[in-house]
């Protein structure tokens, strides 16, 4: 397959309106809330900047004997929502208690096995467990009110080329992609070390193909750092991302310690240029969730971790 760069003018979503257009209430109704587009008349009653919506993952909350109590303690911290994983072997019952007793909402879900059953598998059995893992997913995230899955395509390796990983994911996400627009749920592709989809202007070309309103970036602001700039990979993809991971890395670590190493900085103290990244949003019109994915821990770290993100939403 011959890849073109995509013209930096083209509209993402060429379905989008005839979805809408065939009454797709669920999407409308579920999902709209994630989008950043605004009337002109609501963009003059809203703040200049973006509205960031502050959460966390769920694995990162590491105190509380029971779902509720971590709920409660991020409801708590002055956290908007949080993110779980999904598959999982808790009961949607105790989920949706949890989420419905602490007031904190559930903003969607990380899918649970794409690391180890990838979309890009060159076993056909691992790719279809892996493409039914996400559809579970989705209807996971649809359950807890949430309105995104956010997915890891697999990896280009030694095993598997960089035509083969391109070709098998998207066969799988036009498997997925169906039963997502049928929930009303995102699902969108996280920009990770993965050796796949290594600029911005390829994942939005890739995004485009998919011809889905469903389809989307979930942009990780700190994994670009390594070897680019987010602000630009901000604009290039533009409206494509639906939801923002937060996180920071050190090009002076990775020198001096290695590649890895350059996450073990705080937020703020690090290579991203935030008030650049602010920027970006602030031409993108972005507005919507922003989910810390760094090292957690108790009660007093996931509260610096919360002013820290404060800190540099400011900037």
């Amino acid at each position: 397959m011959k890849v073109h760069p995509m013209p930096s003018n083209q509209s993402p979503f060429p379905r989008r309106e005839f979805l809408k257009q065939a009454g797709f209430a669920t999407f409308s109704a579920a999902a709209l809330s994630s989008f950043s587009w605004k009337s002109s008349t609501a963009q003059a009653a809203e703040p200049a900047g973006p509205v960031l919506k502050k959460a966390v993952k769920i694995g990162m909350v590491q105190e509380g004997e029971t779902l509720l109590d971590k709920f409660k303690l991020v409801k708590s911290l002055g956290y908007d929502g949080i993110e779980l994983n999904a598959p999982n072997d808790i009961s949607t019952e105790e989920v949706i208690a949890a989420r419905d007793e602490s007031g904190l909402p559930i903003h969607g879900v990380v899918n649970s096995t794409h690391w180890q059953k990838t979309l890009t598998h060159p076993d056909p059995a691992i790719r279809k467990e892996g493409t039914e893992s996400v559809i579970q997913s989705v209807q996971d995230s649809k359950a807890y009110g949430g309105t995104s899955v956010l997915i890891v395509l697999g990896k280009v390796q030694k095993d598997v080329s960089y035509q083969e990983a391109y070709d098998r994911s998207q066969a799988a996400m036009k498997e997925i992609l169906p039963h997502a627009e049928d929930a009303g749920i995102h699902v969108l592709v996280e920009n990770v070390w993965n050796n796949f989809l290594l600029s911005p202007m390829e994942e939005a070309r890739y995004i485009d193909e998919l011809d889905s309103p469903m389809a989307g970036a979930y942009f990780d602001v700190g994994n670009v750092v390594r070897f680019g700039w987010p602000e630009h990979w901000i604009r290039t993809l533009n409206k494509r991302i639906i939801k923002l991971d937060i996180k920071e890395y050190s090009r002076k670590l990775q020198f001096e310690e290695g590649t890895g190493k350059g996450f073990g900085v705080e937020l703020g103290d690090g290579d991203c240029d935030w008030p650049a990244v602010m920027q970006a949003l602030r031409d993108i019109e972005y507005s919507g969730w922003a989910t810390a994915e760094v090292r957690g821990g108790d009660a007093e770290r996931l509260k610096d971790i919360e002013q820290r993100m404060e800190k540099c939403f400011a900037s």
